[in-house]
């Protein structure tokens, strides 16, 4: 069971860094599609797709960063993914466009950076 938990969390972590990946191409594949060929723009742009990324990015990132946080008692994979969901979630709030694509482009590196810290504390 010891070694359970620590394999788990590093699986989250990494399917966490490739979900922050995708939605990173997401965004940019979108602006690039929607707005430079106006083609797509009722799935790119279906706020649905950006809810259900936010619930997962959290999810994972809650699971595994906060195993990691306690396992290794450091706050700082926990705090960056966390500001990351921040601006990902005020991505949320605003029209779709560039402004969302930063916001979301910020959120998901940073989602990404904690994931890698809470993997570089594991190893």
């Amino acid at each position: 069971m010891g070694h359970t938990i620590p394999w788990i969390r590093g699986r989250l972590d990494r399917v966490g860094m490739v979900l922050s990946g995708l939605c990173a191409v997401h965004c940019v594949l979108g602006i690039v599609i929607v707005a430079g060929l106006g083609l797509g723009g009722g799935m790119f742009l279906d706020p649905m797709v950006h809810r259900i990324g936010l619930l997962l990015a959290t999810v994972i990132a809650g699971v595994a960063i906060g195993i990691g946080a306690i396992q290794h008692r450091r706050a700082a994979p926990f705090v960056v993914a966390m500001v990351g969901l921040t601006f990902m979630g005020g991505a949320l709030a605003v029209d779709h466009g560039i402004e969302e694509a930063v916001l979301t482009i910020i959120g998901v590196i940073l989602v990404a950076a904690g994931h890698t810290l809470n993997l570089r504390k594991h190893a």
